[in-house]
């Protein structure tokens, strides 16, 4: 598939590649993106400051944290939106249409029930909110994936992902700084904290996700129905279906939950022969495995004790992953590896960032002028070029370009470290580390859309985009120890060289696994 990208668009040239930007479906995707980007910043940063002014411990601000945590293991329920029609809203907008409608509508639900709650008097209600909107924004990203790779050819996927990640982050743009400026226009002054600033500010951020239901009920389905994906109709089908997919679900959180207690005591015996950053994420590595076989061990049990059909959980969970192993054979483990690795030089980095500007004696108007706006608008322009780029000259070229970019751009921080503070060279640095990161990540979003079959598209692609964050984000958890073991510049080199593995990894990718660099 990557190599028809690449034939077609080779016969493209630039004037009808940037006409392609204005097709309907790319310019869907754009708000569709900014609905997605919304929710997400609304449970992290903006919900973290709410809870600081309303006086709420720390402990408890960043265990709030975890309802994030539905986007790392969407692929769990992901069949769910593969498999189960909904009564009415499938026979009305279609397969895809109708859970996104769904997904859409629990968002501005979660985020209504958010600004009804104070959190001052009312913590738990508020946890529980928070864990509600994170379920519904993870399940609309896995519509919008499957919707964007299916309504599509894959020579426009490069611009579908360019559209997509730009207003994905618009939408966390409006979420985070939108949301703050608001609270702070609704807030009197002087008058401390208030209940009523914050509850109209999230009030505004759930109307906004009107952009995604108007865009929802305005597109069209994707055409054609997958034969594997048959309908539920009989109550028993759903019944069986629902109950496997909490049984699978209950046992994997059950299971991580409960193996994180083990896993810090072995984290300490293994820290003196390997370190804490490495021995931490080997044991994180093998808590989230331990819990997937736990639960997939669950699947089974009820497979032989009647309660789910044999058929059912092959076809849940079974046969998205063989498909993946079928089609490319000897080259499939190659292919996960350089998805797990793609973004580790950007997301290591990106961990300890702000901690970086603070310590190298740069403010905070700097930074949020500097590294949040101005690098936000050098994404956007880096995701659009990347992804006209990708139309033009094929995927699996942008693909390396964007790994040697990742590498090479974080040897620009060793100057920052060793400089006294520059505004010009941090807006330099920035400026192009963002513009890379943005043309990388359009690319291996259009990438990872190739790889997928329509039959197991949202399933599939909820595995690749956990994957593509879960390794890096392990391992980022460590990077202020190492920061702390042996300074910045040498961290920023160390975090350049683990982009050399990811550039081998997508020459050998794309020259043996029939996917043209």
């Amino acid at each position: 598939m990557q190599a028809e990208v690449a034939e077609e668009g080779a016969a493209l040239g630039w004037r009808a590649t940037l006409r392609s930007y204005a097709h309907p479906k790319v310019i869907a995707l754009f708000f569709l993106g900014f609905s997605a980007g919304l929710p997400l910043l609304l449970i992290f940063s903006s919900l973290s400051i709410w809870l600081t002014e309303a006086g709420v411990e720390r402990a408890a601000v960043t265990l709030l944290s975890w309802a994030g945590l539905a986007y790392s293991f969407k692929f769990v329920w992901a069949p769910l939106v593969d498999k189960l029609p909904l009564p009415l809203l499938t026979r009305w907008l279609g397969r895809r249409r109708a859970w996104l409608l769904l997904a859409q509508l629990g968002v501005m639900a979660a985020i209504v029930w958010m600004a009804l709650t104070d959190p001052q008097a009312h913590l738990l209600p508020m946890a529980l909110a928070a864990v509600a909107l994170g379920f519904a924004s993870a399940t609309q990203d896995i519509v919008i994936d499957a919707y964007r790779i299916e309504a599509a050819p894959p020579r426009l996927q490069g611009l579908m992902a360019a559209s997509y990640i730009a207003g994905y982050r618009v939408g966390m743009l409006a979420a985070g700084a939108g949301a703050l400026k608001l609270a702070a226009a609704f807030a009197l002054e002087g008058a401390g904290y208030e209940y009523s600033a914050w509850r109209d500010a999230y009030l505004w951020m759930s109307a906004l996700m009107l952009v995604g239901v108007v865009t929802t009920l305005l597109i069209r389905e994707p055409e054609g129905e997958p034969e594997v994906m048959r309908p539920l109709h009989s109550l028993e089908s759903y019944v069986r279906f629902l109950g496997l997919f909490l049984l699978v679900v209950a046992t994997f959180v059950a299971a991580f939950i409960g193996l994180g207690s083990m896993g810090d005591t072995f984290k300490g015996g293994l820290a003196g022969w390997l370190g804490s950053g490495l021995s931490g994420f080997l044991v994180e590595l093998l808590r989230l495995l331990g819990a997937l076989v736990l639960a997939l061990g669950a699947a089974r049990l009820a497979v032989t004790l009647g309660v789910a059909q044999p058929a059912l959980l092959r076809e849940t969970y079974i046969a998205p992953v063989t498909d993946f192993f079928y089609r490319y054979r000897r080259y499939a483990l190659l292919i996960l590896l350089l998805i797990g690795c793609y973004r580790v030089s950007d997301i290591v980095l990106g961990v300890i960032s702000n901690v970086f500007y603070t310590d190298m004696g740069y403010d905070k108007d700097q930074i949020a002028d500097i590294a949040k706006t101005f690098g936000l608008l050098m994404t956007l322009v880096g995701g659009f070029i990347g992804g006209g780029m990708a139309l033009r000259f094929g995927v699996m070229r942008m693909l390396l370009l964007g790994a040697v970019l990742a590498a090479a751009t974080n040897l620009l921080f060793v100057l920052l470290a060793v400089r006294e503070p520059d505004t010009l060279l941090l807006a330099w640095v920035i400026g192009v580390d963002s513009f890379s990161a943005g043309l990388a990540s359009a690319a291996f979003v259009a990438y990872l859309s190739g790889l997928t079959n329509i039959s197991f598209t949202a399933f599939q692609y909820a595995v690749f985009s956990s994957l593509m964050t879960l390794f890096p984000k392990l391992f980022g958890g460590y990077s202020g120890a190492l920061v702390d073991t042996m300074g910045y510049s040498n961290f920023f080199m160390v975090t350049a060289l683990m982009g050399l593995p990811v550039i081998l990894l997508v020459w050998l990718v794309g020259r043996r696994a029939e996917l043209r660099v």
